[in-house]
């Protein structure tokens, strides 16, 4: 495990006054829609709780705590690969050879949906682990994401070509002759992508959503369902539990896909209906009995979407999902699981599939028609936890990462 000496200057975030203050006042000139008829959120994010979180952003978020705080915990970096703008955070390892490993995040995510998973990886001795698994920490922004902005020469940006500059990032930028990845959501394509046509390059890699390469292929990659209907005569609880999935992510998947600029403009223009999209996700996708604010707070809430909008970075973000259909993946190599790569892959109960059970769960994913897709080395399922995986359960998801690269770096 060699790599040259760190060779970049650090660069710490800021946004500049101007553009918080325009943000305020956007803010106070909102215009609200009439909500009636809404409380249970059947339509949607429900306005008394957006209007809430808004004025709070207006009046009780302090940005300027939130970047001192990210500065103060990593290194911050800015460089240019292949001509695409990529920020990253470091978290330097701790111990006596710590292993290269990137993160990768999803949508609607930044780089500090790994804030609770970074320090334990870095330095596992600091949180009761073995120094000897120690990782440098490394988490891109992914590009047309936040801080890796602004992207107006590569409108064609999706995961493969995203995983193509992340591995010159790992090897010719940061010099690491192997390296360790993981990534959920989004990111688990783009590390999907490394695993597979990079395999020689990678220790292993660790999944928080075990996402087929193929899955935006085709002329309906917008569906889920693929134009299937729920079947006739099921039990009444395993409709609503499929109803429930279709409603988390139908909206989502398809509009993303179909139609991701004509909404970026009324998101890129207004703050509070950029955060009422994201809202919409941070709300329905995690496993926070019912209160969102169980699963992220305000704060927590109101710096990822600051750097949504600072970056002016949702649209770009958005269109990664059009992409994906539109520049179809395609193998590198035809051979067999198509992640060559060790592949471990951590399984939340929220997302169980409609009538799995967490206890099933693992042995449902075995004999589905994603497993083959993997060198899966390392399956673990989990009562609790949501989309947002290394967020919502980041105990399980750093036990199960060390599981994953244990004897396999040494």
């Amino acid at each position: 495990m060699t790599s040259r000496p760190f060779p970049l200057r650090q660069n710490p975030i800021h946004i500049a006054d101007e553009v918080l203050d325009d943000l305020r006042r956007r803010l106070k000139a909102t215009r609200y829609p009439v909500d009636a008829g809404n409380k249970d959120w059947y339509y949607g994010v429900e306005r008394s709780y957006l209007t809430e979180l808004v004025d709070y952003w207006i009046d009780g978020y302090d940005w300027r705590a939130a970047e001192a705080r990210i500065n103060g915990d990593y290194e911050q970096y800015d460089v240019v690969v292949d001509g695409v703008p990529i920020h990253f955070m470091r978290k330097p390892g701790v111990g006596p050879d710590p292993t290269p490993l990137i993160l990768s995040h999803g949508w609607p995510w930044t780089d500090l949906m790994f804030d609770k998973v970074a320090g334990p990886l870095a330095d596992p001795g600091a949180h009761g682990a073995d120094p000897a698994e120690a990782f440098d920490v490394i988490i891109p922004t992914l590009p047309g994401w936040g801080f890796s902005t602004p992207l107006p020469d590569h409108p064609d940006m999706n995961f493969w070509k995203i995983a193509d500059l992340f591995h010159q990032l790992m090897t010719d930028v940061l010099g690491n002759e192997k390296y360790a990845a993981a990534g959920s959501d989004m990111g688990s394509l783009v590390t999907g992508q490394l695993g597979h046509k990079y395999a020689d390059s990678l220790y292993a890699i660790h999944l928080g959503s075990p996402i087929p390469l193929a899955m935006f292929n085709g002329d309906r990659a917008w569906d889920l369902t693929g134009g299937a209907q729920i079947p006739d005569g099921i039990p009444a609880e395993l409709r609503a539990q499929i109803k429930s999935v279709h409603k988390r992510f139908a909206a989502h998947v398809a509009v993303h896909v179909l139609d991701s600029s004509t909404l970026a403009y009324g998101l890129s223009d207004s703050p509070v209906g950029m955060l009422a999209w994201i809202l919409e996700r941070w709300t329905n996708w995690s496993d926070n009995d019912g209160d969102v604010e169980n699963t992220f707070s305000r704060d927590d809430m109101l710096t990822n979407a600051t750097i949504y909008w600072a970056t002016n970075s949702i649209g770009t973000s958005m269109r990664a999902y059009a992409n994906a259909n539109r520049y179809p993946w395609r193998p590198s190599h035809d051979r067999e699981p198509v992640v060559e790569a060790p592949t471990g892959i951590t399984l939340v109960g929220y997302e169980n599939p409609p009538g799995v059970s967490t206890e099933g769960r693992i042995e449902d994913f075995l004999n589905s028609p994603r497993a083959p897709w993997f060198n899966h080395v390392n399956v673990t399922a989990h009562p609790r936890g949501g989309h947002f995986v290394p967020w919502e359960v980041p105990a399980e998801w750093v036990d199960d990462l060390r599981r994953t690269f244990r004897g396999r770096v040494r």
